[in-house]
């Protein structure tokens, strides 16, 4: 006589697959915020990239031999245009020294809670000669008339 054998089941049970997709969204979600976190870096870093160009070009029309306030209106609006909440402007407006000076807002992911993170090149404690508050970037070029 022939035994009959049983075949027993090699499935996976229903923890193995919970197991498994969690495993699966874990990952999915560690990589959605890796990649979130490099686009706030890379923005961030256009701006400290553009902020040094429109302030070199409002040095340059400042340093034009007839100041033209048209230009340097045209600057602040690009630099308006360019960066959250930017502004150019020119100070110290001596016969030996001046500072071309780019500002913006620093986005919100740039605000960090560490230890010692405001004493960092993000949030910097004065611009040139003047005070910016937390929260606000600058680019300053000091520049001779």
């Amino acid at each position: 006589m022939r035994r009959a054998h049983r075949v027993s089941s090699c499935g996976q049970s229903l923890v193995e697959v919970l197991i498994a997709v969690a495993v699966t969204a874990v990952t999915v979600l560690g990589l959605i915020a890796v990649q979130l976190s490099i686009a706030r870096d890379a923005r961030a870093m256009s701006y400290r990239e553009q902020a040094p160009l429109v302030a070199d070009a409002v040095a340059e029309a400042a340093r034009a031999p007839a100041v033209n306030d048209a230009a340097l209106g045209q600057w602040k609006l690009r630099a308006a245009s360019l960066l959250p909440k930017g502004d150019a402007a020119v100070t110290g407006s001596s016969a030996d020294l001046s500072f071309a000076r780019t500002t913006w807002v620093a986005q919100p992911f740039a605000t960090r809670t560490t230890p010692g993170a405001a004493d960092g090149t993000d949030m910097p404690a004065s611009c040139g000669d003047v005070e910016v508050p937390r929260g606000v970037q600058c680019v300053v070029m000091a520049f001779s008339r």
